[in-house]
Protein backbone atom coordinates (compact mmCIF):
# COMPACT_ATOMS: atom_id res chain seq x y z
CA UNK A 1 0.00 0.00 0.00
CA UNK A 2 1.12 3.62 -0.51
CA UNK A 3 3.09 5.32 1.93
CA UNK A 4 0.55 8.44 3.29
CA UNK A 5 -2.40 5.85 3.83
CA UNK A 6 -4.88 4.92 6.77
CA UNK A 7 -7.06 1.49 7.23
CA UNK A 8 -10.53 1.34 7.39
CA UNK A 9 -12.20 -2.29 8.84
CA UNK A 10 -16.22 -2.46 8.10
CA UNK A 11 -17.88 -5.02 10.26
CA UNK A 12 -21.22 -6.31 7.80
CA UNK A 13 -23.16 -8.33 9.45
CA UNK A 14 -25.42 -10.21 7.33
CA UNK A 15 -22.95 -10.53 4.87
CA UNK A 16 -20.37 -12.33 7.60
CA UNK A 17 -17.84 -10.42 6.65
CA UNK A 18 -15.04 -7.62 7.14
CA UNK A 19 -14.30 -5.34 4.73
CA UNK A 20 -11.42 -3.63 4.76
CA UNK A 21 -10.40 -0.59 2.56
CA UNK A 22 -8.00 2.29 2.27
CA UNK A 23 -8.97 5.61 3.21
CA UNK A 24 -6.89 8.05 1.18
CA UNK A 25 -5.57 10.96 3.81
CA UNK A 26 -5.54 13.74 1.59
CA UNK A 27 -8.87 13.51 -0.64
CA UNK A 28 -10.86 11.52 2.04
CA UNK A 29 -11.65 8.55 -1.01
CA UNK A 30 -11.93 5.06 -0.67
CA UNK A 31 -10.62 2.10 -2.25
CA UNK A 32 -11.42 -1.73 -1.51
CA UNK A 33 -8.58 -3.98 -0.25
CA UNK A 34 -10.53 -7.21 0.41
CA UNK A 35 -13.36 -8.72 2.24
CA UNK A 36 -12.44 -11.08 4.87
CA UNK A 37 -15.06 -13.51 6.53
CA UNK A 38 -15.84 -14.09 9.77
CA UNK A 39 -16.15 -18.03 10.97
CA UNK A 40 -18.25 -19.02 13.46
CA UNK A 41 -21.98 -18.91 14.77
CA UNK A 42 -24.71 -20.68 14.39
CA UNK A 43 -28.52 -19.51 13.32
CA UNK A 44 -29.62 -16.12 11.81
CA UNK A 45 -27.40 -13.70 11.00
CA UNK A 46 -26.14 -11.26 13.75
CA UNK A 47 -27.58 -7.84 14.33
CA UNK A 48 -23.63 -6.25 14.53
CA UNK A 49 -20.49 -7.38 14.67
CA UNK A 50 -18.54 -5.18 17.30
CA UNK A 51 -14.96 -4.70 15.96
CA UNK A 52 -11.80 -3.30 17.98
CA UNK A 53 -8.03 -3.19 17.28
CA UNK A 54 -5.34 -3.84 19.55
CA UNK A 55 -3.02 -0.48 20.73
CA UNK A 56 -0.62 -1.78 18.55
CA UNK A 57 -2.80 -2.22 15.51
CA UNK A 58 -1.16 -5.35 15.37
CA UNK A 59 -4.65 -7.64 15.67
CA UNK A 60 -8.30 -7.21 14.58
CA UNK A 61 -11.53 -8.95 17.01
CA UNK A 62 -14.75 -9.17 16.28
CA UNK A 63 -17.58 -10.52 18.23
CA UNK A 64 -19.99 -12.54 16.60
CA UNK A 65 -23.58 -12.35 18.06
CA UNK A 66 -25.11 -15.54 17.75
CA UNK A 67 -24.11 -18.61 19.72
CA UNK A 68 -21.55 -19.80 20.43
CA UNK A 69 -20.68 -16.25 20.39
CA UNK A 70 -17.06 -16.45 19.38
CA UNK A 71 -14.51 -13.40 19.32
CA UNK A 72 -13.03 -14.00 16.32
CA UNK A 73 -8.37 -12.84 16.15
CA UNK A 74 -7.11 -11.88 13.24
CA UNK A 75 -3.63 -10.68 12.78
CA UNK A 76 -2.98 -6.69 10.52
CA UNK A 77 -0.64 -7.48 8.00
CA UNK A 78 1.65 -4.31 8.58
CA UNK A 79 1.85 -3.54 5.01
CA UNK A 80 -1.20 -3.72 3.50
CA UNK A 81 -3.96 -4.14 6.26
CA UNK A 82 -5.26 -7.06 5.02
CA UNK A 83 -6.14 -9.36 7.80
CA UNK A 84 -5.50 -13.09 8.43
CA UNK A 85 -7.54 -14.93 10.95
CA UNK A 86 -6.14 -16.41 13.97
CA UNK A 87 -8.62 -18.66 16.33
CA UNK A 88 -12.29 -18.10 17.64
CA UNK A 89 -13.07 -18.80 21.34
CA UNK A 90 -16.52 -18.10 22.65
CA UNK A 91 -17.55 -15.11 25.02
CA UNK A 92 -19.60 -15.53 27.61
CA UNK A 93 -22.58 -14.29 25.72
CA UNK A 94 -23.70 -11.86 22.82
CA UNK A 95 -22.02 -8.89 23.03
CA UNK A 96 -23.19 -5.68 21.52
CA UNK A 97 -19.43 -3.34 22.16
CA UNK A 98 -15.91 -4.82 22.63
CA UNK A 99 -12.96 -2.93 23.16
CA UNK A 100 -9.02 -3.58 24.77
CA UNK A 101 -7.56 -2.17 27.52
CA UNK A 102 -4.24 0.44 26.78
CA UNK A 103 -1.93 -2.23 26.99
CA UNK A 104 -3.80 -4.72 24.89
CA UNK A 105 -3.37 -7.54 27.02
CA UNK A 106 -7.25 -7.58 28.12
CA UNK A 107 -10.47 -7.43 25.88
CA UNK A 108 -13.16 -6.01 27.57
CA UNK A 109 -16.85 -6.78 26.86
CA UNK A 110 -20.74 -5.66 27.51
CA UNK A 111 -24.07 -7.79 26.67
CA UNK A 112 -27.04 -6.53 25.90
CA UNK A 113 -29.29 -9.36 25.88
CA UNK A 114 -27.13 -10.94 28.42
CA UNK A 115 -26.87 -7.75 31.31
CA UNK A 116 -23.30 -8.71 31.92
CA UNK A 117 -19.50 -7.53 31.46
CA UNK A 118 -16.38 -9.22 30.73
CA UNK A 119 -13.15 -9.26 30.40
CA UNK A 120 -11.34 -11.83 28.87
CA UNK A 121 -7.47 -12.65 28.29
CA UNK A 122 -5.79 -11.73 25.14
CA UNK A 123 -2.74 -14.13 24.52
CA UNK A 124 0.83 -13.20 23.41
CA UNK A 125 0.03 -14.49 20.13
CA UNK A 126 -2.85 -11.86 19.89
CA UNK A 127 -5.89 -14.18 20.25
CA UNK A 128 -8.62 -13.87 22.62
CA UNK A 129 -8.57 -16.15 25.11
CA UNK A 130 -11.67 -18.43 26.94
CA UNK A 131 -12.92 -18.77 29.33
CA UNK A 132 -13.54 -15.58 30.27
CA UNK A 133 -11.30 -14.05 33.65
CA UNK A 134 -14.19 -12.19 34.95
CA UNK A 135 -18.34 -11.77 34.43
CA UNK A 136 -20.19 -9.04 35.94
CA UNK A 137 -23.61 -8.84 36.19
CA UNK A 138 -25.29 -5.10 35.42
CA UNK A 139 -28.47 -3.58 35.20
CA UNK A 140 -30.63 -4.43 32.31
CA UNK A 141 -29.06 -4.34 29.01
CA UNK A 142 -25.28 -3.38 29.29
CA UNK A 143 -24.35 -1.35 25.73
CA UNK A 144 -20.84 -0.12 26.28
CA UNK A 145 -17.48 -0.29 28.01
CA UNK A 146 -14.69 1.88 27.76
CA UNK A 147 -11.35 2.44 29.77
CA UNK A 148 -9.65 5.84 30.47
CA UNK A 149 -6.44 6.54 28.96
CA UNK A 150 -4.49 5.84 32.38
CA UNK A 151 -6.44 2.54 32.31
CA UNK A 152 -7.07 2.57 36.07
CA UNK A 153 -11.13 3.27 35.15
CA UNK A 154 -13.87 1.60 33.45
CA UNK A 155 -17.02 2.68 32.01
CA UNK A 156 -19.96 1.17 30.89
CA UNK A 157 -23.62 1.96 29.77
CA UNK A 158 -26.74 0.55 30.96
CA UNK A 159 -29.32 1.26 28.58
CA UNK A 160 -32.25 -0.33 30.58
CA UNK A 161 -30.77 0.54 34.07
CA UNK A 162 -30.11 4.34 32.69
CA UNK A 163 -26.73 4.64 34.94
CA UNK A 164 -22.77 4.47 33.87
CA UNK A 165 -21.16 2.00 36.04
CA UNK A 166 -17.99 2.99 37.17
CA UNK A 167 -15.03 0.62 37.98
CA UNK A 168 -11.40 0.49 38.80
CA UNK A 169 -9.50 -1.47 36.51
CA UNK A 170 -6.38 -3.50 37.52
CA UNK A 171 -4.12 -3.82 34.68
CA UNK A 172 -2.02 -6.44 36.34
CA UNK A 173 -4.87 -9.13 36.77
CA UNK A 174 -7.73 -7.72 34.35
CA UNK A 175 -10.06 -7.29 37.10
CA UNK A 176 -12.60 -4.41 37.73
CA UNK A 177 -14.28 -3.51 41.02
CA UNK A 178 -17.03 -1.12 41.79
CA UNK A 179 -15.62 2.35 42.39
CA UNK A 180 -16.64 4.62 44.60
CA UNK A 181 -19.46 5.60 43.07
CA UNK A 182 -19.91 2.94 41.46
CA UNK A 183 -22.98 4.07 39.34
CA UNK A 184 -24.18 7.45 37.97
CA UNK A 185 -27.76 7.93 37.01
CA UNK A 186 -28.61 9.10 33.61
CA UNK A 187 -32.73 10.94 33.54
CA UNK A 188 -34.91 7.86 34.12
CA UNK A 189 -35.87 6.14 29.95
CA UNK A 190 -33.18 8.22 28.46
CA UNK A 191 -31.13 5.04 27.65
CA UNK A 192 -27.63 5.20 27.88
CA UNK A 193 -25.75 3.53 25.06
CA UNK A 194 -21.88 4.35 24.32
CA UNK A 195 -19.80 6.71 25.81
CA UNK A 196 -16.71 8.76 24.76
CA UNK A 197 -13.82 10.30 26.74
CA UNK A 198 -11.53 13.26 25.75
CA UNK A 199 -8.09 13.02 25.53
CA UNK A 200 -6.43 13.50 28.81
CA UNK A 201 -9.87 12.48 30.30
CA UNK A 202 -11.24 15.34 31.92
CA UNK A 203 -14.39 14.95 30.16
CA UNK A 204 -16.94 11.94 29.08
CA UNK A 205 -19.82 12.07 27.33
CA UNK A 206 -22.57 9.51 27.11
CA UNK A 207 -25.32 9.33 24.01
CA UNK A 208 -29.26 8.08 25.26
CA UNK A 209 -30.74 6.02 23.06
CA UNK A 210 -33.95 6.41 24.02
CA UNK A 211 -34.34 10.33 24.30
CA UNK A 212 -32.17 11.09 21.74
CA UNK A 213 -30.08 13.50 24.13
CA UNK A 214 -25.90 13.52 24.98
CA UNK A 215 -24.76 14.08 28.60
CA UNK A 216 -22.13 15.70 29.37
CA UNK A 217 -19.67 15.27 32.41
CA UNK A 218 -16.42 16.32 34.20
CA UNK A 219 -13.90 13.44 35.26
CA UNK A 220 -12.52 13.81 38.80
CA UNK A 221 -8.94 13.10 38.12
CA UNK A 222 -8.33 11.69 41.97
CA UNK A 223 -11.03 9.10 41.68
CA UNK A 224 -12.89 9.05 38.13
CA UNK A 225 -16.27 10.04 39.47
CA UNK A 226 -18.58 11.84 36.91
CA UNK A 227 -20.08 15.00 37.68
CA UNK A 228 -22.63 15.99 35.40
CA UNK A 229 -22.46 19.47 33.00
CA UNK A 230 -25.26 19.77 30.62
CA UNK A 231 -27.30 17.70 28.70
CA UNK A 232 -27.78 18.62 24.81
CA UNK A 233 -30.61 17.38 22.56
CA UNK A 234 -29.76 15.26 19.35
CA UNK A 235 -32.43 15.12 17.07
CA UNK A 236 -33.08 18.05 14.38
CA UNK A 237 -35.25 20.61 15.94
CA UNK A 238 -38.01 20.18 13.29
CA UNK A 239 -38.18 15.87 14.14
CA UNK A 240 -40.81 14.92 16.29
CA UNK A 241 -40.88 11.25 15.95
CA UNK A 242 -39.12 8.65 18.76
CA UNK A 243 -35.31 8.50 19.07
CA UNK A 244 -33.34 5.98 18.56
CA UNK A 245 -29.26 7.19 19.01
CA UNK A 246 -26.70 5.05 18.28
CA UNK A 247 -23.05 6.16 18.02
CA UNK A 248 -20.57 8.79 19.62
CA UNK A 249 -17.28 9.80 18.54
CA UNK A 250 -14.34 12.96 19.44
CA UNK A 251 -12.05 13.94 17.12
CA UNK A 252 -8.73 12.99 18.20
CA UNK A 253 -7.86 16.53 19.37
CA UNK A 254 -10.85 16.49 21.53
CA UNK A 255 -12.60 19.81 20.19
CA UNK A 256 -15.61 18.04 18.53
CA UNK A 257 -18.01 15.87 19.41
CA UNK A 258 -20.39 13.67 16.50
CA UNK A 259 -23.38 11.30 17.58
CA UNK A 260 -25.76 9.53 15.14
CA UNK A 261 -29.44 9.31 15.40
CA UNK A 262 -30.97 5.99 13.64
CA UNK A 263 -34.61 7.67 13.62
CA UNK A 264 -34.30 10.98 11.86
CA UNK A 265 -30.95 9.37 9.97
CA UNK A 266 -29.24 12.13 10.65
CA UNK A 267 -25.30 12.98 12.48
CA UNK A 268 -25.24 15.72 15.06
CA UNK A 269 -22.14 17.79 15.43
CA UNK A 270 -20.89 19.60 18.83
CA UNK A 271 -18.23 21.84 19.35
CA UNK A 272 -16.61 21.04 23.01
CA UNK A 273 -15.43 23.79 25.51
CA UNK A 274 -12.27 22.65 25.99
CA UNK A 275 -12.40 25.08 29.56
CA UNK A 276 -15.24 23.72 30.58
CA UNK A 277 -16.45 20.42 28.43
CA UNK A 278 -19.49 22.24 27.65
CA UNK A 279 -21.20 21.44 24.22
CA UNK A 280 -22.16 23.92 21.95
CA UNK A 281 -24.44 22.25 18.96
CA UNK A 282 -23.13 23.52 15.41
CA UNK A 283 -26.39 21.14 13.31
CA UNK A 284 -26.54 18.32 12.19
CA UNK A 285 -26.63 16.76 8.49
CA UNK A 286 -28.68 13.78 6.84
CA UNK A 287 -26.75 10.55 6.48
CA UNK A 288 -27.29 6.90 5.71
CA UNK A 289 -30.40 4.98 6.84
CA UNK A 290 -29.74 3.50 10.18
CA UNK A 291 -26.41 4.77 10.61
CA UNK A 292 -25.75 2.36 13.73
CA UNK A 293 -21.85 3.03 13.48
CA UNK A 294 -19.27 5.65 11.89
CA UNK A 295 -15.62 6.22 13.05
CA UNK A 296 -12.97 8.95 12.51
CA UNK A 297 -9.73 9.02 11.23
CA UNK A 298 -6.99 9.62 13.15
CA UNK A 299 -6.09 13.38 11.95
CA UNK A 300 -9.49 14.56 12.48
CA UNK A 301 -10.12 15.34 8.94
CA UNK A 302 -13.03 12.57 7.82
CA UNK A 303 -15.81 11.07 9.25
CA UNK A 304 -16.95 7.62 8.01
CA UNK A 305 -20.57 6.41 8.40
CA UNK A 306 -22.20 3.35 7.48
CA UNK A 307 -26.38 2.78 7.15
CA UNK A 308 -27.59 -0.65 8.15
CA UNK A 309 -30.20 -0.65 5.76
CA UNK A 310 -28.92 1.14 2.66
CA UNK A 311 -25.77 -0.87 2.81
CA UNK A 312 -23.40 2.19 2.09
CA UNK A 313 -20.76 4.08 3.30
CA UNK A 314 -21.02 8.05 3.60
CA UNK A 315 -17.53 10.02 3.64
CA UNK A 316 -17.71 13.31 4.92
CA UNK A 317 -15.04 16.44 5.31
CA UNK A 318 -14.70 17.64 8.74
CA UNK A 319 -14.16 21.65 8.45
CA UNK A 320 -11.88 23.54 10.56
CA UNK A 321 -15.21 25.10 12.15
CA UNK A 322 -16.33 21.11 13.18
CA UNK A 323 -19.25 20.84 10.25
CA UNK A 324 -19.48 18.09 7.92
CA UNK A 325 -19.77 17.97 4.10
CA UNK A 326 -19.97 14.77 2.56
CA UNK A 327 -17.46 13.93 -0.12
CA UNK A 328 -18.69 10.22 -1.51
CA UNK A 329 -20.56 7.36 -0.83
CA UNK A 330 -19.68 3.82 -1.14
CA UNK A 331 -21.38 0.42 -1.45
CA UNK A 332 -20.42 -1.93 1.78
CA UNK A 333 -21.55 -5.30 2.63
CA UNK A 334 -25.20 -6.20 4.10
CA UNK A 335 -25.83 -4.77 7.02
CA UNK A 336 -22.36 -2.72 7.75
CA UNK A 337 -22.82 -1.47 11.30
CA UNK A 338 -19.37 -0.94 12.93
CA UNK A 339 -16.24 1.06 11.48
CA UNK A 340 -12.16 0.94 13.13
CA UNK A 341 -9.73 3.42 10.95
CA UNK A 342 -6.02 3.58 11.79
CA UNK A 343 -2.74 3.88 10.38
CA UNK A 344 -0.84 0.79 9.90
CA UNK A 345 2.31 0.98 12.03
Amino acid sequence: MPEGRTVVYVSSAGSREILVLSLDRTSGRIEPIEATPVPGGDGPSPTSMPLAVSPDRRFVYAAVRSDPFPAASYAIDPGSGRLRHLANHPLPDAMAYIITDRTGRYLLSASYHGSKLAVSRIGGDGVVEAPALQVVATPPNAHSIIVDERNRYAYAASLGGDVILQFRFDAATGRITPAEPPVTRSKPKAGPRHLALTPGGRFLYLINELDGTVNAYAVDASSGALRELQTVPLLPADFADKPSAADLHLTPDGRFLYGSERASNTIAAFAVDPGTGRLTPLGSVPTEPAPRGFRIDPRGRFLLAVGQTSNRMSVYAIGGDGRLSKLADYPMGTNPNWVEIIDLP
